[in-house]
């Protein structure tokens, strides 16, 4: 009887204990629960923050960037607008000197066929008039060539004439140019290697002595000499050459039938300062300095 009541009491206490141990197990259990939730909240603040913090910097870099583009199209003469609502900001205008045109629907049905050749004459001056306007809009003067600062990689005489180089230029393309220039006469080889020059890189391609020239190294030029032009310290290839008061608004190639070439020419000159100019006003490279002949003044540019 006796061994019964201690079995009896030792039972009751172990189940007491088993459901003591139960409780403390849970309420650990639920503390550790607690702990975590805070350790995330505390992460997921930490992530929000350095992401905030890298958000900042991407969009400081993004507005730095636009910044400079907006800098060197201005420089480049090409407008920019403000975006509707919303005040200092200026978007970048791709196509300056664009008349907006409006065109009418040409395909509306025509009640009376008799008079299809009366409705179709309007039409075609609609399109007529926005041509004339973008003409007047884009003068021909030196803002449509397209010079840009190379860099003469190689240089070889012309297999097939003694007064020719053919040289390699670097312009700031995927590719070097190849260019025929008539300096034999005027430059030792040795000064063309690795020299860095103006280039006018819209001219139509053509062949010189069976080698086809894609640009055209500028000189200054007298009756008694030539020399090839100076561009200024820190300028490397690719860097484009501007006009103050002439917008640059080079033609992809030029049209020779046009003869744009031909009507600048006679306004490239340097000055009494050696400077490269047209019209008077300095040729350069905006930031870093104008183009230069080393010693001939008041003569063409060609």
């Amino acid at each position: 009887m006796i061994n019964r009541i201690f079995i009896r009491k030792m039972s009751q206490n172990i189940v007491t204990k088993l459901i003591n141990n139960a409780d403390t197990a849970e309420k650990r259990l639920l503390e550790l629960r607690n702990k975590l939730e805070q350790v995330k909240k505390v992460k997921i603040e930490e992530r929000i923050n350095e992401l905030t913090k890298e958000n900042s910097a991407l969009s400081a870099k993004v507005e730095k960037a636009r910044n400079e583009l907006i800098r060197l199209e201005t420089a480049n003469g090409k407008k920019q607008y403000p975006i509707p609502g919303k005040a200092a900001t200026a978007s970048i205008n791709v196509a300056t000197n664009v008349v907006p045109t409006k065109v009418e629907n040409i395909e509306q049905p025509i009640s009376k066929p008799q008079k299809d050749k009366k409705e179709k004459d309007p039409v075609k001056k609609t399109k007529e008039k926005p041509a004339a306007a973008a003409s007047a809009e884009a003068p021909v003067d030196v803002g449509k060539l397209d010079f840009r600062i190379g860099k003469i990689i190689e240089v070889n005489k012309h297999p097939d004439a003694d007064t020719l180089y053919v040289e390699k230029i670097d312009c700031g393309e995927d590719t070097p140019r190849t260019v025929v220039s008539g300096l034999v006469n005027h430059v030792p080889i040795e000064e063309m290697r690795d020299r860095i020059v103006m280039v006018l890189c819209n001219l139509k391609p053509s062949k010189m002595r069976g080698v086809t020239s894609e640009a055209m190294v500028m000189c200054a030029s007298s009756p008694a000499k030539v020399e090839v032009l100076v561009p200024p310290s820190g300028a490397v290839p690719g860097d484009l050459v501007s006009c103050e008061g002439f917008p640059r608004v080079p033609e992809a190639q030029l049209n020779p039938k046009k003869k744009i070439f031909e009507t600048c020419a006679p306004d490239l000159k340097t000055n009494s300062d050696k400077v490269a100019c047209y019209k008077g006003v300095p040729l350069q490279v905006p930031g870093k300095g104008p183009i230069v002949a080393p010693s001939l003044k008041d003569v063409q540019v060609k």
